[in-house]
């Protein structure tokens, strides 16, 4: 009776090189391992120095409102010995900036609201629904951000003359609504089309209506997103100045650029330094404070069409 016998095994000569290679700790994780940390090194200084650069200013700009005149010249990077609160009094009250305020506040609120409902109903027909001229209507939204504001400020100063609306708050509203329409509507139909379809078509089957399914569902699950375009429309508008420039020439009416602007000039060579850097931090605050409340929401309304 033959039997087989198994052959003793034979230690490979390369045993050694196996063990070094797969052993942990090895050369090849150690320098992935320090060029990931010289690559974290350099991207967080990068950002640091960014942050620097950012905060800097807006931290001087704060510190200067509460200097006099001479102190601003005398030692500009220095603190301040005393807090000048006049400034701030004589900015609101006497350069007028409460007024200033209160017609942004009117202007910007009311271009808001406006280019938000009309742009989400714009978008979600856009995004759910498929007709003759879709396409064509979408690109037409996203030709107008291609479009220069410069060239057009010549023949929308007659238009909005003609039809009466020169030096009003509403005729400032229609234009930051037309202005701020292309980039609210390529923003919103993205984000619609993120959004599941099933929802809706359970309303449907319920009975709702198209604008009941609108307003009631697909509005508020779009929540992030209009957050998100409505802070992006929010800072340009605010900070808008030509085109109040150009179709508010009454002082009357002006926002806070052309009031700041206004502060500066009328003063002369005797400028009211304190008092213009004090208005300029309030125009500054609401748009910092608004960024500050929604940055979540901000981040979660850039971020939510890739992570569905």
């Amino acid at each position: 009776m033959k039997t087989t016998e198994t052959p003793a095994p034979v230690p490979a000569e390369s045993g050694a090189a196996v063990t070094t290679a797969g052993a942990p700790g090895g050369g090849e994780p150690a320098r992935h391992k320090r060029e990931g940390t010289v690559l974290n090194v350099f991207s967080h200084g990068i950002l640091v120095i960014w942050a620097i650069m950012v905060v800097m200013p807006l931290v001087w700009a704060v510190m200067t409102s509460f200097k006099d005149d001479a102190s601003i010249f005398g030692s500009p990077w220095s603190l301040p010995d005393t807090l000048h609160f006049d400034n701030w009094s004589r900015a609101w009250t006497q350069a007028h900036m409460s007024d200033y305020f209160l017609n942004t506040v009117l202007v910007v609120g009311g271009s808001l609201v406006g280019t938000l409902v009309l742009g989400s109903m714009a978008a979600y027909v856009l995004a759910r629904f498929d007709f003759p001229g879709n396409r064509f209507i979408y690109y037409l939204f996203i030709g107008g951000m291609s479009f220069p504001v410069m060239l057009a400020l010549v023949p929308l100063f007659y238009v909005v003359n003609n039809m009466g609306l020169l030096n009003t708050i509403h005729g400032l509203i229609l234009v930051y609504i037309a202005y701020s329409l292309p980039f609210t509507v390529f923003f919103l139909t993205a984000f619609f089309r993120t959004l599941p379809s099933s929802v809706a078509e359970a309303a449907f089957v319920d009975g709702a209506s198209h604008t009941r399914t609108f307003f009631q569902i697909m509005l508020p699950m779009a929540k992030p997103g209009l957050i998100s375009v409505g802070i992006f429309n929010f800072l340009g508008q605010w900070n808008q100045y030509m085109l109040p420039t150009v179709l508010n020439t009454d002082e009357d009416k002006h926002v806070l650029t052309q009031g700041l602007v206004q502060l500066a000039v009328s003063q002369g060579y005797k400028g009211d330094w304190s008092g213009l850097f004090a208005g300029l931090v309030m125009a500054m605050l609401p748009v910092l404070a608004a960024y500050i409340v929604f940055q979540r929401q901000v981040v979660q309304g850039l971020t939510a069409g890739a992570l569905k």
